[in-house]
């Protein structure tokens, strides 16, 4: 009998150098090509341009007197000097501390706090955040220290506040002049240090948004996200001669990893079309820069598809991309394919943990695996899925979703109960998502431990009801959470966004059930939402829409 264990053997070896080193091969290799392309900002660099200014910016931080292995935050939406910033900070051998944009006070501090940032770059605000009033409140000896001087009692390695924008702000430093005034002797600086780091050195620390207790810093590697960015933009068969539109964040691994580490390690240029995401922003960038790529949660492409104007842009450059960060929908996946001409979209599937990508479809697999299956393992990968005693399922069972290799991350910042909860003795990075492989090694997701559904003893996954809801033609999104009940223990409830101008009952919904799936699987309750809380990153909070869904319908488990 076949195991639910995979390995991801391959013939291409795993890249043994750090982030800068990489680019300064792929800078002397594509000189002319575009390498960033960031429309609402006016700026296009050229690949010899784009290395030059990420190793001016790297002598000019450690100019500042930062040392290898310091953290340094970037607390901003999407923008030239974030991608600047992330290169820079690994050719200078600087950790880069990613924070949410939509953080606020309580939670800037505990992460400069949690991880001591030597540095803090940050916008001047965005959408309805102030970010310099945040943090002039959080840290207020800013306003009477001189730049580089800061002492502040609370965080006392905090040295460095660096803004962008043109406006002086006492007591900071300004990132347009950051890598000004250097000489020949910062150069050298910065070739010494280059020299002594090693690719297994700690580059990145990713605050994960957990559906409970504070956020946790995975800890991440020149060579984790270095590689997973080189083996993405492999699946996606990116060339010197791909264009690829990334309108998700840049905080997060989609921005940074399945978007500029993909392109990076294949000479393609990134093209970033606004500071957060806008459906026609997204399409006007990709008509105007003949973009061939584009990623996207599948909210994103379901406001894209949606689009008054969407038939009047001309999308036929585009051939390949990525949907990911959240369960992806059948019915969503075949409107682009067919209507966007994303032939050779594919899913991909991981954790911030895990560099991200663990599993990616190919763009050969047929259309139908293509778009119900998160694809297969991606290589030097293994991967194993487990029941309840920890033993390897058969092939076709459910099993929690344990990853191992060389994409598994160094360990939570400052916190080593939590990281021998996620990483076993073996180096196993226990998911919590539970799986299903098939027997030609293609994965499915089913849901996830916490989100299990059990009702009266009946274990009910919410994906796969969601996945036959998106067949009914008047719902444009669902999903479906358990709530409480009395005599059932659980019963589910499906939350569900109508198409403009369609309007459903909820007898219809069930009637659409009736018949096509078990009578415990079809909804209880069916509620219709306008909208689902969301993180900045698309996914979907299920644990805020369950409390939200239960309380309004005045359920509780007493």
């Amino acid at each position: 009998m076949q195991s639910s264990y995979v390995h991801g053997a391959h013939d291409v070896p795993l890249i043994g150098v750090t982030i800068g080193s990489y680019l300064e091969t792929i800078a002397r290799r594509f000189p002319d090509n575009d390498a960033l392309v960031v429309a609402h900002q006016q700026v296009r660099l050229t690949y010899a341009q784009f290395h030059q200014r990420v190793s001016s910016v790297a002598a000019g931080l450690l100019a500042l007197g930062l040392q290898p292995g310091d953290r340094v935050g970037i607390w901003s939406q999407n923008c030239a000097e974030w991608v600047l910033v992330q290169f820079a900070t690994a050719k200078a051998g600087l950790i880069m501390v990613n924070i949410n944009p939509a953080y606020r006070r309580a939670e800037l501090e505990y992460v400069l706090e949690k991880v001591g940032c030597s540095a803090l770059i940050l916008a001047p605000q965005f959408k309805s955040s102030d970010y310099l009033a945040i943090l002039q409140d959080v840290v207020p000896e800013i306003a009477r220290s001189t730049q580089g001087a800061l002492r502040s009692a609370r965080f006392p390695q905090l040295k460095h506040i660096i803004r962008l924008g043109a406006e002086k702000t006492p007591g900071m430093h300004n990132f347009d002049n950051i890598d000004r005034g250097l000489t020949k002797a910062d150069a050298l600086h910065l070739a010494t240090v280059e020299a002594t780091l090693q690719f297994d050195d700690p580059i990145n620390i990713q605050f994960t948004s957990g559906t409970t207790g504070a956020p946790k810093g995975a800890t991440l590697t020149h060579h984790n996200i270095l590689n997973n960015g080189f083996f993405i933009g492999e699946a996606l068969r990116l060339t010197e001669n791909d264009r690829l539109c990334i309108p998700v964040p840049l905080y997060h691994c989609f921005g940074m990893v399945l978007g500029n580490l993909a392109c990076i390690t294949h000479g393609a240029t990134m093209v970033y079309p606004g500071e957060g995401f806008d459906a026609k922003a997204v399409l006007e960038t990709v008509q105007a820069e003949r973009c061939t790529g584009l990623h996207g949660v599948p909210t994103m492409f379901i406001a894209i598809l949606d689009h008054p104007d969407f038939k009047q842009y001309d999308l036929s450059r585009l051939r390949t991309g990525i949907m990911a960060g959240s369960p992806c929908p059948v019915e969503v996946m075949n409107r682009v394919i067919e209507l966007m001409h994303m032939k050779e979209i594919t899913i991909a599937y991981g954790m911030t943990e895990t560099s991200p990508v663990s599993f990616q479809s190919a763009v050969d697999d047929p259309i139908n695996l293509r778009v119900s299956t998160i694809g297969r393992i991606h290589p030097h990968l293994e991967v194993k899925l487990i029941d309840a005693y920890g033993h390897v399922v058969p092939r076709g069972e459910k099993g929690e979703l344990l990853t191992r290799g060389y994409s598994v991350m160094l360990g939570y910042w400052g916190d080593a109960v939590m990281t021998s909860e996620a990483i076993d003795a073996a180096r196993w990075m226990h998911t919590g998502d539970l799986a299903v492989i098939d027997a030609d090694g293609f994965c499915s997701i089913v849901g996830r431990l916490k989100d299990m559904v059990i009702r009266g003893g009946e274990n009910i996954y919410p994906r796969e009801i969601e996945e036959y809801l998106y067949r009914h033609p008047s719902v444009l999104d669902v999903q479906c959470v358990g709530v409480p009940d009395q005599k059932y223990g659980e019963q589910l409830c499906a939350c569900i966004i109508l198409r403009p101008g369609m309007q459903v009952d909820a007898q219809e919904i069930r009637s659409f059930c009736s018949g096509q799936i078990a009578h415990y699987k079809i909804p209880h309750y069916i509620v219709f939402v306008d909208s689902f809380p969301m993180t900045v990153t698309g996914k979907i909070q299920k644990h805020l829409l369950q409390k939200k869904v239960a309380s309004d319908l005045n359920l509780s488990a007493e």
